[in-house]
């Protein structure tokens, strides 16, 4: 590749003009005249005075989850519960004999008056088929009567760390919130391997088509894992997985005595674990209440035990824990947890995931127990709106801190959570150093005390993400032994103003030394 302008990503985050590759990997990096004078290649490339950056990496991510979830409806800023209710018959017709009517992304939060839906108009609409349609941030979901029926869910079924929706007479109103949300998806049927490779391959698309090469899927089981590695090996699917287990006990029983896996496509080194919900459900464990609901604190999804116990396993191994701590509660149970559980081991790279809301004096125990700070910008983009409701204007302040996170462990891997949010990673680049919306709102940006800088963004979606995933050796930047693992855009995102940020287009995406994606003209 020749005559662009290659930000490096390495420790100096020093510029070149051009590099060479073999056999997948960086072997070279300077300039155009350098490097012609040193190698000949089979095939040259001209940038043309493009900019290329390392692959961008999804630190926190749910891309198994997203892949399967193209099949159902997209509810993602749907403005009001009629026009939710719209976009799901719509899908419907579509699928006419689908045995179940699944939808994704509906909120609340966006629609006058801000209430949960009920089942009422689902009962009336689909009264034969089971509907389950997930809240945009997975936490919640609105299921019709024929779903909760097939789960055997009633007015008297007891749920532990979730909600079941009653409302003033004790009728279901067919909303359930985090452990209730999988009574009913246990029930949906699994695809066929041939659907769920398709689907895994059209997501792929899609993120190459992004820029995207490394992901983070957090919260998988032996079997997902199985199937996007035989895609792998079959030379299918070209993007670089880092698999988070779901703690249950047959993923620690096959894994735990094998240790961590390693490989240039594939990392399986850690156990994703959810400590509470989401701030937008109110599930998010709080210290002190809900500034909307005085009455309710959140709440954790297991017993601290539970946390204490799986912590201390962990720690006899060399597997890392990578919690989900939305709340200041959470946050704070978890950081005293692994502190206690990891003895002051340095460099045991345990991971915090989202750490939305940490109170001021937790902020520093990333930093004494050298744990990563793992968070996703567009959530405070996201949340801006609302959060402050939910909080109130003092706790506000610690939340979506990513400098004050930053300051205290060095690094911060940052990721999307999609699907929760989009797969670009340009909009979470934006979100991170401009803390604005898509509309360039609020001027001026929100809590811009805790904006990144853009080498501090463009190091957490690349050099910083593999850090977090003991990767850091092999991606995350353009230098000799390195992965040839890059993106090309038109758009200097070190320069550009903040407004082009989003809209930057990729041009080029190579995996590999491989080109995988290629903007059309």
């Amino acid at each position: 590749m020749t005559n662009a302008t290659v930000y490096t990503v390495d420790s100096t985050f020093s510029k070149a003009q051009a590099f060479a590759v073999r056999d997948g990997r960086f072997v070279a990096v300077g300039t155009t005249a350098g490097l012609q004078g040193r190698y000949q290649a089979s095939q040259t490339v001209d940038a043309q005075g493009q900019f290329i950056y390392p692959g961008f990496y999804d630190a926190h991510c749910h891309f198994y989850r997203y892949a399967l979830g193209l099949r159902s409806a997209n509810l993602v800023g749907a403005n009001s519960w009629a026009e939710t209710v719209g976009r799901l018959t719509a899908h419907r017709q579509q699928q006419p004999g689908a045995a179940w009517l699944t939808g994704r992304g509906w909120d609340q939060n966006d629609w006058p008056g801000r209430r949960f839906p009920t089942k009422d108009t689902l009962d009336v609409l689909f009264p034969n088929v089971p509907v389950l349609i997930a809240r945009v941030d997975g936490h919640a979901a609105l299921v019709n009567q024929k779903a909760l029926d097939l789960a055997g869910i009633t007015a008297r079924t007891p749920i532990s760390g979730g909600v079941i929706g009653r409302d003033a007479q004790g009728r279901l109103t067919g909303l359930l919130v985090d452990n209730a949300v999988k009574l009913v998806a246990a029930k949906i049927p699994e695809p066929r391997p041939a659907e769920a490779d398709a689907a895994l391959l059209q997501g792929q698309q899609n993120c190459l088509a992004v820029g995207l090469t490394s992901l983070a899927d957090a919260g998988l089981d032996r079997a997902d894992i199985e199937r996007m590695a035989s895609l792998q090996r079959a030379g299918k699917l070209h993007l670089r997985l880092y698999t988070m287990l779901n703690p249950t006990p047959e993923n620690k029983a096959y894994y735990l005595p094998k240790g961590p896996y390693f490989s240039d496509n594939l990392t399986i080194s850690a156990f994703k674990v959810y400590a509470d919900g989401a701030l937008g459900s109110r599930g998010a464990a709080l210290l002190a209440p809900y500034t909307d609901r005085p009455h309710e604190k959140g709440f954790l999804l297991q017993h601290p035990e539970y946390y204490r116990a799986l912590a201390k396993e962990l720690a006899s191994t060399k597997f890392q824990m990578n919690t989900h701590a939305i709340g200041d509660s959470s946050n704070r149970l978890l950081l005293d947890i692994y502190g206690a559980a990891l003895l002051g081991q340095p460099d045991r790279r345990w991971r915090i995931e989202h750490a939305q809301v940490v109170s001021k004096q937790d902020i520093p125990k990333f930093g004494k127990y050298h744990i990563v700070p793992s968070v996703q910008p567009t959530h405070a983009t996201s949340d801006m709106y609302w959060a402050g409701e939910r909080l109130g204007a003092q706790r506000l302040q610690t939340a979506y801190a990513y400098q004050d996170l930053l300051k205290q462990y060095g690094q911060l891997a940052l990721g999307s959570d999609f699907p929760v949010e989009d797969i670009n990673p340009l909009y979470g680049y934006h979100a991170a150093v401009a803390r604005q919306d898509a509309k360039n709102y609020p001027s001026g940006g929100f809590q811009m005390s805790n904006a990144l800088t853009r080498e501090q963004a463009l190091r957490g979606m690349t050099t910083w993400a593999a850090h977090a995933a003991f990767e850091d050796k092999r991606k995350g930047q353009i230098k000799p032994g390195m992965l040839a693992d890059f993106v090309v855009l038109k758009t200097d995102l070190l320069t550009a103003p903040n407004e082009q940020l989003r809209t930057a287009p990729v041009q080029q995406t190579w995996i590999g030394g491989k080109q995988v994606f290629t903007a059309r003209p």
